[in-house]
């Protein structure tokens, strides 16, 4: 059965399709915790965030070699790059997914889950602005408006007034910023990933593009790290808790399940169903089950809130007229 043109009679109900969207976006949050757990126990976040991506690549490889219109979507899109009908950068994409799971490891378990994603997710909608109107999409160059820009602004503000609420002498300005840095870069990865997709015809093939890069670089990364820090992490370091190694498969499985549910909802309902998924599970993990030293206090739940209003402010479409 292939993943890239199902038949209407396969799609997931409307309801469904948004529970997976949701569910998805909680998935991104617990996927923070894990890895900022895991860069925290081996005290190396570089080597964590290499460790998730690189699983990560295991199971998606092993996915295309099953799936024959996966491999072919892959041979389509290296095609369309070597032809330049699509940018061949497109192709490293996962750079920015490898940006985002290094920021997780070093940062989400120092700053929290829910003021990471408050960040990112600002970011990101910042960026879009600028990504809609250059035009890197495959739905091409979307205009800026006063609503856009007045929710960008919003999103904006909400970063800088939580980031300024959590100012610790002890964690340093950049490592609070390191989100909202990873949603910049994301928007960008998420724009490039629809045009692979599309040359491809397949998501699962513009996957594996993801992971290839993006474990490429975290390897590389981590290497340079070791070398400059005196080393890896020594084998005892590593620890044995199996659920900290479940950020690569996590990763997965929340790409292939937007990947089905975008389908049904549509980009905008996808997006606001995720982000929806993202803020509710990043407090109520932090709130069951924070990181060391962290604690949600009454400034987070605000964050959030202002966040999705800023998101709907950029995201819904005009009101037409009636004549």
């Amino acid at each position: 059965m292939s993943l890239t043109a199902p038949s209407r009679a396969g799609r997931l109900p409307l309801g469904v399709a948004v529970g997976v969207a949701v569910g998805c976006g909680i998935l991104m949050a617990t996927q923070s915790r894990i890895n900022g757990e895991l860069g925290h126990r081996l005290g190396d976040g570089f080597t964590a965030a290499a460790i998730s991506f690189s699983i990560g690549l295991v199971i998606v490889a092993v996915i295309v070699a099953l799936l024959p219109s996966a491999r072919h979507g892959a041979g389509l899109a290296i095609a369309e790059a070597r032809t330049g009908t699509l940018p061949a950068w497109m192709l490293l994409a996962g750079f920015g997914g490898a940006v985002f799971v290094l920021t997780q490891g070093l940062a989400s378990a120092l700053v929290g889950v829910s003021l990471f994603t408050v960040a990112f997710i600002g970011g990101q909608t910042v960026s879009g602005l600028v990504v809609d109107r250059v035009g890197i999409g495959p739905g091409g160059r979307r205009y800026l408006t006063f609503r856009r820009v007045f929710g960008a602004c919003i999103a904006f503000a909400v970063v800088a007034w939580s980031v300024a609420a959590h100012i610790d002498p002890q964690v340093p300005l950049w490592l609070l910023l390191l989100p909202f840095v990873a949603g910049v870069v994301q928007a960008v990865q998420q724009a490039a990933n629809g045009r692979v997709a599309a040359a491809a015809g397949s998501a699962v093939s513009s996957t594996l593009f993801n992971f290839v890069s993006g474990t490429a670089l975290l390897v590389v990364i981590a290497l340079v790290h070791a070398a400059l820090a005196g080393g890896l992490p020594a084998a005892t370091a590593y620890p044995v808790d199996g659920w900290l190694y479940l950020g690569g498969p996590i990763g997965v499985a929340f790409i292939f399940g937007l990947a089905t549910a975008v389908r049904v909802t549509g980009v905008l309902l996808l997006g606001l169903c995720s982000i929806t998924g993202q803020l509710v599970g990043s407090i109520v993990i932090d709130l069951v089950a924070p990181g060391s030293g962290h604690s949600v206090d009454w400034t987070t739940p605000i964050a959030a809130v202002l966040v999705v209003v800023a998101v709907l402010v950029v995201s819904l479409p005009p009101r037409r007229r009636s004549r």
